[in-house]
Formats: C-alpha cells, sequence, structure tokens
C-alpha cells in the first residue's frame, strides 16, 4: 500500500469515527449546560468555592470569575514548581528557576503548555500530576464555559445574565472531561504507555553506556493533554516518545481526542440557539478549512521536494518512523489547526512550506476546529465580522442568530481579532530587535526568522508547539513569551464575554426578508473567504520574510 493511500485511509478513519460521535457527545454537553440541577458532589465543590450555584452572573461578575479563577492557579502553579524539591515524589529534582516557573505556570493555566524544559528531567511526579495535569482539565473547562456563555449571549433576550461561571467549570470537569479521560486513559495503559510512579530505571544501550529511563503516570496525563487541547508533553519528545505514544494506533486515537470536543460542541452550539443546521454551517466552515490545510501539510511532506526527500520517498528528517510521514503530517496540522500543541513529529524539521502551514494554522486563530470552546467562540467571532461585512455590501443593519450587529459588537468582534496579531507581531519585532532574542536563534537568514516568528505566534495563539531550532529557555523568551501567553488567552476572553453580555441584552429581532441566511453554504464559504483574506492581509508580510522567502530559496 503507498504511502499516500495509507495517509488518506488514516484521515478517512478519523472522520468517519468523529461523524460517529458528533451527535451523541454534542447532545450530552447541551444536557450538560441547559439541564438545572446539581450533584451532591456538585455542590460539596459550590461550598468548598463559596460559590451560589443558583446565582446568575453578569458578563463582567462571569469575567472576574475567569481572571481570578486563572490568577491563583498561577500563583498555585509557580509555587509547586518552586517547592517540589520538599515535596512528596520529587525525585530529588531542583525548584524550577523563577523565570522558568512563572512562565510554565502561565503556560498551563492559560491552556498554551509551552515548554521550555524537559519534563523527565525537571518536573516530579507530584507536580505533573497535581499541577500540570490539573491544569490540563480546569484550564479547558474556562475555554468551553466561555463558549457556552457567548451562546447564551445569542439566545437570551434582555437580560445581562450569562450564567455561573463556577457552575459551568464544575459541570464540564465533572461531567464532560474526566469520565472521557478515565476511559481514555484505560485504553493507552492497554496500548503500551506507562502509569506508575516509579522513579525510573537505568537500562545500557547498544553502545554500552547507560541510559536512565524515568517512568510516571504518563497515561493519565496524556490523554488529557490531548482531550482539552492542552499539549504539554510529560517527555521532552512529547508525543513522539514511545511512553506517551507507543504505536500507529494510539497515534491516531490521540488526533481522534484532539478533534472530538471541538468537533462536537458545534452540535452543542445548534443544540442550544434551537437550530441544528447553525451548528451544521459553523461545522461546514471548520471542516472544509481543516481538510485543505491538513491535504496542503501531508502534500508538501509527501512531495518529495529536494535531493535528499526525493532519494527517501518523502521528507522524512524529524519524523519518527513508527509514524510515518503523512500520519505525522496528519497529526500535525490536527495539532495547529487546535490549540494543542503536542508535536509525534519535529515541525522544525519540515519542508519549508509545511512548516508555513503549521504555523499559518495558528495564524488563522485556531477555529478549525480550534481548541475546546476557544475554536467554537473563534468560529463565531468569524461568523459576526462576516454577517457585518456583508450588511455593509447591502445596506443593511447585520444580524447573526435573530441579534443586531451594531457598533459596540462590531467593535468587541474586531478587538478579539486584532489582540492577537498584535502580540504575535510585536513579540516578533522585539525580539529580533533585541540582543537578547537574537542570542536564541541557531539559525540564520530567513529560517531562523521563521523560528522566532513561529515562536510568538504559538504563545500568542495559546498553541505550545515549537520549531525547536529556537533556544527558548532564557529569561528574556520565559518573560516574552509568558506576557504572550497570557495576554492572548485573557484579553480576548474579556472581549468575548463583553459581546456576549451586549448580545444578551438585546430583544429579538425578527427575520425578514433582507435577513442574511445563516445556515447555507454560501455563508459557510462566506466565513471561510473571511478567515482566510483577513490573515493573509495581517500575516503575508511576516510569512515572506520567512517560510516564504526560505522556500523560494530552496
Amino acid at each position: 500500500m503507498s504511502t499516500t493511500l495509507a495517509g488518506i485511509l488514516f484521515i478517512g478513519s478519523l472522520i468517519l469515527a468523529l461523524a460517529v460521535v458528533y451527535r451523541p457527545l454534542g447532545d450530552h454537553m447541551y444536557r450538560v449546560y441547559s439541564r438545572p440541577g446539581h450533584t451532591r458532589v456538585e455542590r460539596v465543590v459550590y461550598k468548598l468555592v463559596g460559590a451560589d450555584p443558583d446565582a446568575e452572573q453578569a458578563w463582567g461578575a462571569y469575567a472576574r470569575g475567569v481572571l481570578a479563577f486563572s490568577a491563583v492557579s498561577v500563583l498555585f502553579l509557580y509555587a509547586l514548581q518552586r517547592l517540589q524539591n520538599h515535596l512528596l515524589l520529587g525525585l530529588g529534582f531542583d525548584p524550577v528557576k523563577p523565570d522558568q516557573a512563572w512562565n510554565t505556570a502561565v503556560s498551563f493555566v492559560t491552556n498554551t503548555n509551552w515548554q521550555s524544559y524537559s519534563g523527565e528531567s525537571t518536573m516530579g511526579h507530584l507536580v505533573q500530576m497535581s499541577g500540570l495535569a490539573v491544569q490540563n482539565f480546569v484550564s479547558a473547562a474556562v475555554g468551553m464555559c466561555v463558549a457556552v456563555a457567548l451562546i447564551r449571549g445569542f439566545v437570551r433576550r434582555r437580560t445581562g445574565d450569562l450564567g455561573n461561571f463556577w457552575v459551568d467549570l464544575t459541570r464540564t470537569c465533572l461531567r464532560v472531561l474526566l469520565p472521557i479521560a478515565f476511559a481514555g486513559a484505560v485504553v493507552l495503559i492497554a496500548g503500551g504507555l506507562v502509569q506508575n510512579f516509579s522513579g525510573g530505571e537505568t537500562a545500557g544501550t547498544i553502545t554500552g553506556a547507560t541510559q536512565h529511563i524515568t517512568g510516571g503516570p504518563v497515561a493519565s496525563q496524556e490523554v488529557i493533554k490531548e482531550l482539552g487541547t492542552n499539549g504539554g508533553g510529560f517527555y521532552n519528545a512529547n508525543s513522539a516518545h514511545p511512553f506517551e505514544n507507543a504505536t500507529s494506533w494510539t497515534n491516531w486515537l490521540e488526533i481522534f481526542l484532539i478533534l472530538v470536543i471541538p468537533i462536537s460542541l458545534c452540535r452543542t452550539f445548534g443544540r442550544l440557539v434551537g437550530q441544528n443546521r447553525q451548528g451544521y454551517a459553523i461545522l461546514a466552515v471548520m471542516s472544509t478549512i481543516a481538510l485543505i490545510s491538513v491535504a496542503l501539510v501531508n502534500t508538501f511532506q509527501l512531495m518529495h521536494h529536494g535531493t535528499v526527500p526525493t532519494a527517501a520517498g518523502a521528507a522524512t528528517e524529524g519524523v519518527e518512523a513508527r509514524f510515518g510521514v503523512a500520519n505525522s503530517a496528519t497529526f500535525a496540522g490536527a495539532t495547529t489547526l487546535t490549540s494543542t500543541g503536542a508535536v509525534d513529529s519535529f515541525h522544525d524539521s519540515y519542508t519549508s512550506l509545511g512548516g508555513m502551514m503549521t504555523m499559518f494554522n495558528m495564524m488563522l486563530g485556531e477555529v478549525a476546529p480550534g481548541g475546546t470552546g476557544s475554536g467554537l467562540y473563534g468560529m463565531l467571532i468569524l461568523a459576526v465580522i462576516t454577517v457585518f461585512v456583508a450588511g455593509l455590501m447591502v445596506g443593511r443593519t447585520p444580524e447573526y442568530l435573530g441579534k443586531k450587529i451594531g457598533s459596540r459588537e462590531i467593535k468587541f468582534a474586531g478587538m478579539y481579532f486584532l489582540a492577537t496579531p498584535i502580540l504575535v507581531l510585536t513579540g516578533t519585532a522585539v525580539a529580533m530587535a533585541l540582543p537578547e532574542g537574537r542570542e536564541g536563534m541557531l539559525n540564520t537568514g530567513p529560517h531562523g526568522f521563521g523560528e522566532v516568528l513561529y515562536a510568538f505566534t504559538s504563545a500568542s495563539n495559546n498553541n505550545g508547539s515549537a520549531f525547536a531550532g529556537l533556544t527558548v529557555n532564557t529569561v528574556f523568551y520565559d518573560t516574552a513569551l509568558g506576557l504572550c501567553m497570557a495576554f492572548g488567552r485573557f484579553l480576548p476572553i474579556v472581549f468575548v464575554l463583553a459581546l456576549a453580555g451586549s448580545l444578551a441584552r438585546q430583544g429579538a429581532v425578527p427575520e425578514s426578508a433582507g435577513t442574511l441566511p445563516t445556515h447555507r453554504p454560501q455563508f459557510a464559504l462566506m466565513v471561510v473567504g473571511v478567515t482566510v483574506v483577513l490573515v493573509a492581509l495581517t500575516f503575508l508580510p511576516a510569512l515572506a520574510l520567512g517560510p516564504l522567502a526560505e522556500g523560494i530559496h530552496s
């Protein structure tokens, strides 16, 4: 069987599996966010945090809940890293240095999971479990909460209430993420992933040397790393390490876990707004962009560009032999189209155009299908911008889901869209201008610039993957990328919640002959066009200096 055909079958089986779970999982999440009543365990959680589960919150209170919870989480995770030498299961590791502890704390709380360290030689088991893995759950849940709050903004009429953040957070963790993660961990253990508290074993190599191989609770962290579109690896090699990703079928399962919640949330959206066809329209936009992107990444990696790839049959450099080029390229597409950042191959070794596609996926705002929650609310923002543009074209006040998109709403949508590009381009410019930024570059020319651009794109979009040819374990990069991760996560969230509050205060606008149908293929294609054009206009000059210049030169 040819590599290309095997890759097509691999992608096709993923699409089929996602289609099978789309309705049941989407309907389950709809029930989680729409039905009243609380379980006993949930009521215990509400008492512990001092929350009234029956009280509604306006967008400001909801946003303060998100920010306060995240701030406390950063402080807790920072302290855990700094004190790990005094904790159980510390494995004798030293405290994480201050700038790196700050960077890592912000990284995991913002669902970025950027890592400037080697996990197996830096973090003890308790920090991995109680710090990093816990944030994999709650940071993913925060994104889903914000998405649901925005949907409520479209649904509700003449009220400023968007639900209760603490209720949404608790239900998301206990009713959605934990059950799937538990089942997934069992399957991954059966597939060969390790799950223990071992400090490691010393093994002999074929050259006569010795190597210390650290064990740990890997499978339980790996499943939520993918399910929550987090991406932080237990090991430095991430999902290319056999303890994190043992076989080709576990590789398939991990890609499935990355995509399943962002895809199924489209069904939840349709059910919550009372129009399943609206969910299918958003799904069509996400799927169109995703399929084109994954196809292009595979094409660029399989097209034998250059002497060595031609001799090998594909661009095999940096690819784990257990998975092959096609499956690795599909993983790369999925992880950068979402906010995951997990990698099973070395993106820095991709062809210039293949590496450009992974970067472009993040520049799209990771909306196809995007992160858990963040992909859906990002796509809904783009839908709002699209109906506004369409309204200008025909001279009508734009409407979406029965709500008018006026000057206030489009300002929030515009600020959401501009926040990330400003962080990416400003951060890259500062890094290239300062000696501290240039010192970390292992390569010069377009590829070196591309590594810096990729780093700030990944951090600002809360992705977490890297070209890895850049030394980022420095005070400058730990600080700068940490700031980009924090602002790149919470500024857009505030704008989304402010938009949701503005929409919720409106009444319903009845459909008329001039209302733009937002459930038809024409609208879906318009959203695709707006998404690609906006990103192209914003980032094309930077891409021209990096991967495009490298591709032309080679």
